[in-house]
């Protein structure tokens, strides 16, 4: 039974999406995200219990219309962490991540290139694209991270845009914090505190 969403999720998806339909607006064709691009979907990401719960949904809901289509997410998420458990930076039993400056030095050089389980490798398409973690809804364009609030981008996009012009393009995802106070609410309904990464929640 997969973990009830708190209220206010499907909110933050939406002002997530909008927020990344205008960076698309702006950005026009510098930004060189389509359909079968799967630079995004290479190397594990930490992802919230936010996330972690509607992925879960997500591949619930998949369960009842596609089946089969599950079956192989979910054959892919336990071959991923069958292979790279004993190297996981964390505790491979719960799939939680080690946050500590160690465990994210680990964490840096693990699953380096391997594919999401999440994607189709057919295709190119993700199996769970509408129930996707935060993380892949704000890849792409400019979007400001890390400690010093550097402006990051996706190296296949903006090939030959200024400074300026990749500023002028920033997506500002959550303006409002949205996603701080219901993380804390899904951790709560379900017990787990903590990051994990997506092959780990889909074998849950």
């Amino acid at each position: 039974m997969p973990p009830r969403l708190p209220a206010g999720d499907q909110q933050l998806v939406q002002i997530v999406d909008a927020a990344l339909a205008e960076a698309a607006r702006k950005s026009g064709p510098w930004l060189a995200c389509r359909p079968g691009c799967t630079q995004c979907c290479l190397d594990p990401f930490p992802i919230s219990q936010l996330d972690a719960a509607r992925l879960r949904q997500g591949l619930a809901q998949l369960t009842k219309g596609e089946p089969a289509r599950a079956k192989r997410v979910r054959r892919r998420a336990r071959d991923f962490v069958r292979r790279f458990a004993p190297a996981f930076p964390g505790d491979p039993d719960t799939g939680i991540l080690d946050e500590s400056a160690a465990g994210q030095a680990r964490f840096a050089d693990f699953a380096n290139d391997e594919p999401c389980p999440a994607l189709d490798p057919r295709t190119g398409l993700c199996d769970l694209y509408t129930s996707r973690p935060m993380t892949c809804r704000t890849f792409g364009p400019p979007v400001r991270s890390g400690p010093d609030g550097a402006l990051g981008v996706c190296e296949l996009c903006y090939h030959g845009a200024t400074d300026q012009e990749i500023a002028a393009c920033e997506m500002k995802p959550d303006p409002q914090n949205l996603e701080e106070e219901l993380i804390r609410e899904a951790e709560e309904a379900d017990g787990v505190r903590g990051e994990t990464i997506v092959a780990f929640c889909l074998i849950r």
